[in-house]
């Protein structure tokens, strides 16, 4: 999530009341989960395991909860809870700001653009030109959508991120402050969710084409000329390159890539990342002509047994 401006440290540390290590004009031009972050950004860290990855990632300012040496060219903000704090940042700098109409005065919908009744629409939305917008979807706050759209009934645009941290006292929620976007010519079937990013956009590229009840998690990125079947269930943070087909009831992990072109057979889990231009198949997920291989090489075992 960019910042409208940039910000200095020493500010940064007077909203969530924090030491800060570096100078006192440090900019931060934004907040960004650590899948995303890039140079000018702050990502925050709670767990020595993670230390490593947040101190050497792009981002040049580390939200942390341990005073550390700070690597060059960098600057800390050491918090006694850093997802506290973390959720205090994304509500100071993206408020929930309540809807007062069905369709938000601060949208904007391009020439030629059907919006069918009953859809919610809210602040800072952008709908392109001659799309179709069925029944009862409702589009979150900044959410884009491209040119030549189509959205059927009962779909969800940007709906949470499903991200918790486990307390003593029950489980804490990760505010979100990202966004979905949908570029030209996309197709969304019914009763379709596509969560929005932790602080950066899930975005379905051109020409990607999604049947029924298809859920899509937080900050994956899906490629362009897509095919995805009914009750297919994408994890966060996914990468899904161009040209992939996912069959019905395909299951991913979240952090995974699919390489462009690959096909994933119906009722498959997708348990780690797959190279492009193959077909796969099964739980845990293999290529399809190997996973075959293998149920016959079964059946023959188990037919011998039985007749010996």
């Amino acid at each position: 999530m960019d910042f409208k401006h940039t910000h200095s440290l020493k500010e940064i540390a007077q909203i969530i009341q924090c030491e800060y290590v570096g100078a006192a004009n440090f900019p931060i031009a934004g907040i960004n989960e650590i899948h995303v972050v890039k140079k000018g950004d702050l990502v925050f860290v709670d767990h020595p395991k993670y230390y490593a990855k947040a101190l050497n990632s792009a981002a040049t300012t580390i939200l942390i909860n341990k005073k550390v040496e700070c690597p060059a060219g960098k600057a800390l903000l050491i918090s006694e809870d850093p997802f506290r704090d973390f959720n205090k940042l994304t509500h100071h700098f993206n408020p929930f700001i309540a809807a007062t109409a069905s369709i938000s005065a601060s949208a904007s919908i391009g020439e030629g653009t059907r919006i069918q009744p009953n859809v919610f629409i809210g602040n800072n939305v952008s709908i392109g030109s001659h799309c179709v917008i069925h029944p009862n979807v409702a589009i979150y706050d900044n959410t884009i959508i491209g040119n030549h759209v189509t959205i059927h009934a009962n779909t969800v645009l940007g709906a949470d991120a499903f991200y918790y941290k486990n307390r003593p006292e029950g489980f804490d929620k990760l505010l979100s402050g990202g966004n979905v976007v949908l570029e030209d010519h996309v197709d969304l079937g019914a009763s379709c969710t596509i969560d929005r990013g932790v602080t950066g956009a899930t975005t379905i590229g051109r020409g990607t084409k999604i049947d029924n009840q298809v859920h899509i998690g937080h900050d994956t990125v899906i490629g362009k000329k897509c095919l995805i079947a009914s009750q297919t269930g994408i994890a966060g943070c996914v990468i899904i390159e161009d040209e992939v087909t996912l069959w019905g009831q395909v299951g991913t992990n979240s952090g995974i890539t699919i390489g462009k072109g690959a096909v994933i057979l119906g009722q498959t889990g997708v348990t780690k990342s797959v190279d492009g231009g193959k077909s796969y198949f099964g739980t845990p997920v293999a290529e399809s002509r190997e996973k075959l291989k293998e149920m016959a090489a079964m059946k023959r075992f188990l037919k011998g047994r039985k007749n010996s």
